[in-house]
C-alpha cells in the first residue's frame, strides 16, 4: 500500500480542491441527490439511470490518453456555465422541481471541469459529460406526455394483433377488455418501462457505431418503434396466454420473464438493423477504405507545456467557483423560503347544499391520496333541480415543496382512457358579473362524452397551466415566500339529449354557485 502511494503521483492540491468540489455539491444538492437515487432511480422506468454513472466513468478512462496529452487552458467560460448552474439551482428550489435541479447540478459541474481543464480537453470528453444527462428522468408531466400516447398506441397495436389471433378484445384507454379478464396497460406492468433504456442503449451503440452521422440519427430515432412494437407483442402475447392457461400465465415470474424476452428481442432487432445497415449501405472514405475499421489512436510524447501543472490556488476560475457555491450554500441553509399556509378553514365542513343543487360526498382511495400527497381535498357529486350531475374535486396544497406539488388532471383523464377532443383556456361570465378563465376539455371514451374545466387558484390568482404555476410558485417564494395553492376540477356529463352548449351553461351555473364558497376556504 506504501508503494502504492509513493508511485502514484498524486496532485494533492487538486485532489483537496476535488474533495472540496464535491463536499459543496453535496451540501447544496443533497435534498435532490436524495432524491434522485432513493425514489428516481427506484421506479421501473429509471432504475437503469443508475448505471450511468458508471457508463460515463468508462467512456472518460478510455479518452484518458488524449486527455493526458492535451494542454489544460482553464476558461472563464465554465465560470459563466457554472453561475448559470446556480441560477437554475434557485428556479428548482423555490418552484419545488426536481428536474432543474438536477440539469443545475450538470451544469455546475460542466462549469467547473471547463473553468479548470478548458475546451481542448473538455471536446475530448464531451460526449460522456453529455451523456450523463441520461442519469436524470423526465419530470413526471413530461414524462407523462411522452409515453402516454405510446402506451395508448402500444394498446391499440396489441388489440389488433390479439383480434387477428381470433381473440375478441376491446380497449378503453390502457384497459384491455379480453371478456374472460382485463389487461391494464399501466406503469407497473407496462413494457413502455423498456422505453428509456433502450434510447440510452441505442445513443451508446450509435456512438461506438463507426459510420456516418445520419445513419447513427437512424438507430437512434429507430429505438422508440422498435419498443412500441415489442410492447404491442407484449400485450398481445399476455392476452393469448391468458385465454390459453388463465391471469396466472403472465403473473410473477412468467410476467418478468415475458419482459426481459421482450427486451432482449428489441436489443435484437437493434444490432439486425445495424448489420443490415452495414451490409447494404457500407460507408467508404474517400480513400476506398471501410470506416467500419478501427482506426489505432495517435501516440505523441506529450509536450513540456502539457506537463507542467499550474497551481489549484492560483487559477482565479476554480477560487471563485469555490467561493460562490460556499456562498450559496450558505445562503440555501439559511433562509427558509417556504411557509406552510393553511387553510382559513377544513374541507370538512365544505357544505352539501348550494342553492339549488345538493351534494353527495365521495371517498378517494387511500393508495391515490398518497400518491397525490395534498394537505386536504373534497370530492362530491353535486344534483341539479333537473337530476343532472356535476362531479367536484378542489385539491388544497400548503406547501409546494419538490415532490410535493399539484398534479394536472390532463395526465389521469388520458392514463383513464378518456380522449381529449378540445382542450384550451376559456374565459367565463360568472352570475355575479366578474369573469375568470379557465381550462376547458371535452373528453370521450367510447359513447360517453363529458365536459370537463379546472384551473388552478393559488395566492390570489387563478392559472390554467402547469409552467404558469411553476413560475408563480419560483416568484412567490422568493418575493412572498409562499407556494401555496390548489387544483379546482368540474366534470359533467353531456347527455345524450342536450347540446355542448347547455352542459357549459350548467358548468357555469354550477362555478358560479360554487366559487364564493371556495373563497372561504383557500387563503387569498
Amino acid at each position: 500500500m506504501r508503494d502504492f502511494f509513493k508511485h502514484a503521483k498524486i496532485d494533492y492540491p487538486w485532489a483537496a480542491a476535488a474533495v472540496l468540489f464535491g463536499i459543496l455539491l453535496i451540501g447544496l444538492y443533497a435534498q435532490a441527490l436524495e432524491w434522485l437515487v432513493f425514489k428516481d432511480w427506484m421506479k421501473g422506468d429509471y432504475s437503469h439511470c443508475m448505471l450511468v454513472p458508471v457508463i460515463v466513468m468508462y467512456l472518460v478512462w478510455l479518452k484518458r490518453h488524449p486527455l493526458r496529452d492535451a494542454m489544460s487552458e482553464p476558461s472563464w467560460n465554465g465560470v459563466a456555465m457554472a453561475a448559470a448552474g446556480v441560477f437554475l439551482f434557485w428556479i428548482g428550489e423555490l418552484a419545488g422541481e426536481y428536474y432543474t435541479l438536477y440539469v443545475s447540478l450538470w451544469l455546475v459541474v460542466f462549469g467547473f471541469l471547463h473553468a479548470a481543464l478548458g475546451w481542448k480537453k473538455i471536446k475530448i470528453i464531451l460526449f460522456p459529460l453529455l451523456f450523463s444527462l441520461a442519469m436524470f428522468p423526465f419530470p413526471a408531466f413530461i414524462n407523462n406526455r411522452i409515453t402516454l400516447q405510446l402506451k395508448i398506441l402500444s394498446s391499440r397495436i396489441g388489440v389488433m394483433m390479439m383480434q387477428g389471433y381470433g381473440i375478441s378484445a376491446h380497449r378503453e384507454g390502457n384497459i384491455i377488455d379480453l371478456g374472460f379478464t382485463k389487461l391494464q396497460v399501466v406503469d407497473a406492468c407496462s413494457g413502455l418501462r423498456y422505453l428509456f433504456p433502450m434510447m440510452v442503449l441505442s445513443i451508446l451503440v450509435a456512438y461506438f457505431y463507426k459510420a456516418r452521422m445520419w445513419k447513427k440519427i437512424v438507430i437512434v430515432l429507430s429505438s422508440t418503434p422498435l419498443t412500441v412494437l415489442s410492447n404491442s407483442l407484449r400485450i398481445a402475447l399476455s392476452g393469448i396466454l391468458s385465454e390459453q392457461f388463465g391471469t396466472q400465465a403472465v403473473e410473477g415470474f412468467f410476467h418478468d420473464f415475458e419482459g426481459w424476452l421482450i427486451f432482449m428481442m428489441t436489443l435484437a432487432a437493434l444490432c439486425l438493423e445495424i448489420g443490415l445497415m452495414t451490409f447494404f449501405l457500407p460507408d467508404r472514405d474517400m480513400a476506398g477504405n471501410d470506416i467500419m475499421k478501427e482506426t489505432e489512436p495517435e501516440t505523441r510524447e506529450p509536450s513540456k507545456e502539457t506537463l507542467e501543472k499550474k497551481p489549484v490556488h492560483r487559477i482565479p476560475q476554480i477560487v471563485f467557483i469555490m467561493i460562490f457555491l460556499a456562498a450559496n450554500l450558505t445562503f440555501a441553509k439559511g433562509v427558509e423560503f417556504r411557509e406552510s399556509v393553511p387553510m382559513i378553514r377544513p374541507f370538512a365542513g365544505f357544505p352539501l347544499d348550494l342553492g339549488p343543487w345538493t351534494g353527495e360526498r365521495q371517498p378517494m382511495e387511500p393508495s391515490i391520496v398518497d400518491e397525490l400527497d395534498f394537505t386536504d381535498y373534497v370530492m362530491a357529486d353535486y344534483k341539479a333541480p333537473d337530476g343532472r350531475m356535476i362531479n367536484f374535486y378542489v385539491a388544497y396544497y400548503e406547501s409546494q415543496r419538490k415532490g410535493e406539488s399539484i398534479h394536472s388532471p390532463a395526465s389521469c383523464l388520458r392514463g383513464g382512457g378518456w380522449e381529449f377532443e378540445q382542450a384550451g383556456p376559456e374565459t367565463m361570465m360568472l352570475n355575479d358579473g366578474t369573469t375568470m378563465t379557465v381550462k376547458r376539455a371535452v373528453i370521450q371514451k367510447d359513447s360517453i362524452k363529458q365536459l370537463a374545466f379546472y384551473w388552478f387558484p393559488a395566492r390570489g390568482r387563478i392559472m390554467t397551466h402547469e409552467f404558469q404555476m411553476k413560475a408563480y410558485n419560483f416568484w412567490d417564494a422568493l418575493t412572498r415566500h409562499r407556494t401555496d395553492g390548489a387544483l379546482v376540477r368540474v366534470i359533467t356529463l353531456i347527455y345524450p339529449d342536450e347540446s355542448e352548449a347547455a352542459a357549459e351553461e350548467r358548468m357555469r351555473a354550477f362555478i358560479s354557485a360554487v366559487n364564493p364558497v371556495l373563497r372561504e376556504y383557500l387563503p387569498q
